[in-house]
């Protein structure tokens, strides 16, 4: 019994990619072509997430003390105005 449903996707440009891939022989299918697109997409999107993951907790466990918002800001605008001081 079926589990998924048809769908009808217009690919626009990567058309061009499904074809080739067809013509190489790799994928018998566009649904085949579509469904490793995903599991792509899907293997990109955990790895980011484990990044981002490992990026926060690396902050949260960071020794160093906690730098005040005003402080950080006032930074970022003392360099902002350096930078479109030199750009003239």
């Amino acid at each position: 019994m079926r589990t998924s449903k048809p769908i009808t996707v217009t690919l626009g440009k990567q058309q061009a990619v499904v074809d080739d891939r067809l013509a190489s022989g790799e994928y018998e299918s566009a649904s085949e072509v579509v469904r490793a697109g995903l599991r792509a997409l899907e293997r990109e999107e955990k790895a980011r997430n484990e990044v981002w993951r490992r990026l926060i907790q690396e902050s949260l466990e960071d020794p160093r003390p906690d730098i005040p918002g005003e402080e950080v800001f006032a930074e970022l605008e003392a360099l902002h105005d350096e930078r479109v001081k030199a750009g003239r």
